[in-house]
């Protein structure tokens, strides 16, 4: 390789293996790889034809990895023309949500359906709603309202005219899932699960979202635009390859994409075919979900949920949820890992609660021993663990299981984790990033789109100060430190996304893909990194344009990806 490019910045943060810094980093444009990293006169003299681009009093790391989220689904529920009333992106309260309701009735076109996502009945004060609740606010367009935890729609009553329910009366249950019906039989508004959600919601998210293509763009350019140069898509299905394909061959594409196979596909283990660069998109392994989610009391786990209020408005019965709440038996798990341990694929683990990840663990054991896996670099991976013990973690250490965690969370469920939800005792350790990496595991950090926006410097300031946004300290025994804070959003979550012989850091033979900071991390209060901007977003050596991007994916026909709003209600379980 030949540099034609020297980068130079007030400092270049690399996050090797020294957490060493650099004046400048040498780049060949035609690779889009670094060639040197050092001093810039050091650099000069062995490109002397280089054009030096001095970035001034910016600070450039590598790009930040969100190692596990939802790119495709997230951006169909979330991004334009949906509206996302999460109470994180601005609506902290039921009344927030209300208010929105009306404004949007009164400036969208008449009768133009209409898709709203993360409702958050814990975090917002209300119950669940009914379709004369929101025929209150949409009494003559249809309208379909997700719950954020992902396992409940609700909707209005043009929703059940348009469906054409004889009577208002919902059909048969869907495996797996059901309807909400009044005494009388008729819909209440309510869909529960995939099955039952995809029926109701399928025709209206199509109406309402017509390029979703565009919409999982937005998604991506988001991240981008808070220094993502990497992320996953862990609920990959077959019926998405497309769509995936379009999203990274065009020239502008904003970030690498890691695909994790749902388990519950026939075709899990194949094989994955595209005309797309494996460094930009590839398949890496296979997505299980031990459990539920905490929001909704479906966690394996041997903590108690408190009664009051807030639990029940959750729709969270009080009292302790067990292994009932496992999706598997442990003969289901073994069964998985005998037809596909062996034949090189990641387990990447959904796990939530103690008892769902004890029973994982168990089940990683018996498939490394089996397949001669003990020692070796298979990566399989457990994610969220929000409720997981120091010992669980110092075990996954000793498998060379990886641990993907969920700062988030701490970050906006932090509040009601300590002493709401759970007891203080096991609320504020939620989130046990401090002994995860005593553990010796290796650890990186999510967002798991839509459950919530990928910000990674909210999640560096989360774990080193345990702070949540309403400046209150849970567990400050759980804080890490920024070098171990940076690795695990950048050369941890490469690794554990099998690419950090290519980037996650900034070394010599990796893609110049990169963060530029207005500020230096380590030059603020730790409680204000948050607040640092990102100036702009390096993806092999050039800087990301997301408005092109945007642009060549919007020329994309829509009629390609008509059936792509299905996979927006297709995650099984949201964390």
């Amino acid at each position: 390789m030949s540099a034609d490019l020297i980068v130079t910045a007030k400092s270049v943060i690399t996050v090797d293996k020294a957490m060493s810094r650099a004046e400048a980093v040498a780049i060949d444009s035609s690779t889009g790889k670094i060639t040197a990293v050092g001093a810039l006169t050091d650099l000069q003299k062995s490109a002397p034809e280089a054009k030096v681009q001095n970035l001034g009093d910016s600070v450039i790391l590598p790009g930040f990895v969100d190692a596990h989220n939802h790119p495709v689904m997230s951006g169909i529920v979330c991004m334009e023309p949906s509206f996302w009333i999460a109470p994180y992106v601005g609506f902290p309260s039921y009344d927030d949500v209300k208010k929105l309701f009306v404004k949007a009735n009164a400036e969208q076109p008449a009768g133009a359906a209409l898709m709203f996502q993360g409702l958050d009945r814990s975090l917002q004060g209300v119950g669940e709603l009914s379709n004369t609740d929101l025929d209150e606010f949409f009494p003559d367009r249809p309208v379909v309202v997700a719950d954020n935890s992902g396992h409940e729609i609700y909707f209005n009553t043009a929703v059940i005219t348009s469906l054409g329910w004889a009577d208002n009366k919902p059909p048969a249950d869907p495996e797996g899932s059901r309807f909400g019906r009044n005494a009388d039989g008729t819909s209440n508004g309510r869909a529960y699960e995939v099955g039952a959600m995809l029926a109701v919601a399928g025709k209206i998210m199509a109406e309402a979202v017509p390029h979703p293509l565009l919409s999982a763009a937005k998604w991506l350019r988001t991240m981008a635009a808070n220094g993502v140069t990497m992320t996953s898509e862990h609920t990959y299905q077959s019926s998405m390859q497309k769509a995936l394909i379009g999203l990274t061959m065009v020239p502008a594409a904003p970030i690498r994409i890691s695909l994790y196979h749902m388990s519950t596909e026939a075709d899990c283990g194949a094989a994955f075919a595209s005309p797309v660069p494996d460094s930009m998109l590839k398949k890496n392994g296979i997505k299980l979900w031990a459990d539920g989610s905490p929001w909704v009391g479906t966690i394996a786990s041997t903590i108690s949920y408190l009664d009051n209020p807030t639990v029940v408005n959750a729709g969270i019965t009080p009292g302790t949820h067990g292994e009932e709440m496992m999706n598997y038996s442990r003969a289901q798990i073994d069964a998985i890992i005998d037809a596909h341990g062996g034949d090189g694929h990641q387990f990447a683990f959904h796990c939530n609660g103690d008892i769902a990840l004890d029973i994982v663990l168990d089940a990683f054991e018996y498939g490394l021993n089996k397949f001669n896996l003990v020692g070796t670099d298979h990566r399989w991976r457990v994610e969220h663990v929000g409720a997981a013990r120091a010992d669980q973690f110092a075990r996954a250490a000793s498998l060379g299981v990886g641990i993907s965690m969920s700062p988030f969370q701490f970050i906006y469920w932090g509040d009601i984790l300590d002493g709401t939800l759970f007891d203080s005792e096991v609320g504020a350790q939620w989130q046990r990033v401090g002994d995860a990496v005593k553990s010796g595991a290796v650890v990186s950090f999510h967002n798991d789109g839509s459950v919530s926006p990928s910000i990674p410097l909210l999640n560096l300031k989360s774990t080193v100060t345990r702070l949540t946004p309403s400046g209150k300290l849970h567990g400050p025994e759980q804080k890490i430190s920024l070098d171990d804070a940076l690795r695990a959003q950048t050369i941890n979550g490469a690794f554990h996304l099998k690419r950090d012989d290519e980037a996650g850091s900034i070394e010599v033979g990796k893609f110049a893909d990169f963060v530029i900071l207005d500020t230096d991390p380590y030059a603020v209060d730790p409680a204000h990194i948050d607040k640092i901007k990102v100036q702009g977003t390096w993806l092999a050596g050039k800087p990301v344009d997301g408005d092109a991007y945007l642009a060549q994916i919007e020329a994309i026909d829509p009629s390609e990806h008509k059936d792509l709003h299905a996979v927006a209600i297709s995650k099984p379980h949201k964390c």
